[in-house]
């Protein structure tokens, strides 16, 4: 004599199936209707366009700040190259110190010159690499150099500056 509980296993799956289906196509015919219900012959197209999302969020915000091509380009060497290390916004990591204070003229590093030096040469002492070496220019450095300093002299926010 066979067991009936496989037959009604079988029969609660077919059960659970053709509910789903069923739920499934109610569900989309439902935006249907009700988008046929929101178009009204008489209604205009402005009417019936949904509004686009909002440009800004509190995770993206606009640029503080507008900067010449060259500090623009200099943020993104900096990003790219050196924030790894010294920080988002030249604010310092626990690998390597924030820059801020290092360009102050009465700083370590206090002028574009000792800067260049400094980048290029790296500080194996210190585990900081020696860019030139590696493949950054000395124009590279220079864009990174003007980017720095404006972080420095406070003429820069953190984030991101837009591009004139």
């Amino acid at each position: 004599m066979a067991h009936p509980l496989p037959a009604l296993a079988i029969a609660v799956v077919l059960v659970a199936c053709s509910h789903d289906s069923r739920s499934s196509q109610s569900q989309s015919s439902a935006p249907a209707v009700a988008d046929t219900a929101q178009a009204s012959p008489d209604a205009s197209p402005a009417d019936n366009a949904s509004s686009p999302p909002p440009l800004r969020d509190a995770y993206h915000t606009a640029p503080l700040d507008t900067v010449d091509a060259k500090t623009y380009q200099g943020w993104k060497y900096y990003n790219l190259n050196c924030a790894r290390c010294h920080g988002e916004d030249v604010l310092g990591t626990t690998i390597a110190p924030h820059l801020i204070l290092s360009l102050k003229p009465n700083g370590p590093i206090p002028n574009e010159g000792e800067f260049l030096s400094t980048v290029c040469g790296g500080r194996p002492e210190k585990g900081m690499p020696a860019w030139c070496t590696i493949g950054l220019s000395t124009a590279q450095i220079d864009t990174i150099y003007a980017y720095v300093k404006g972080r420095s002299d406070a003429r820069l926010h953190p984030g991101r500056p837009a591009r004139k």
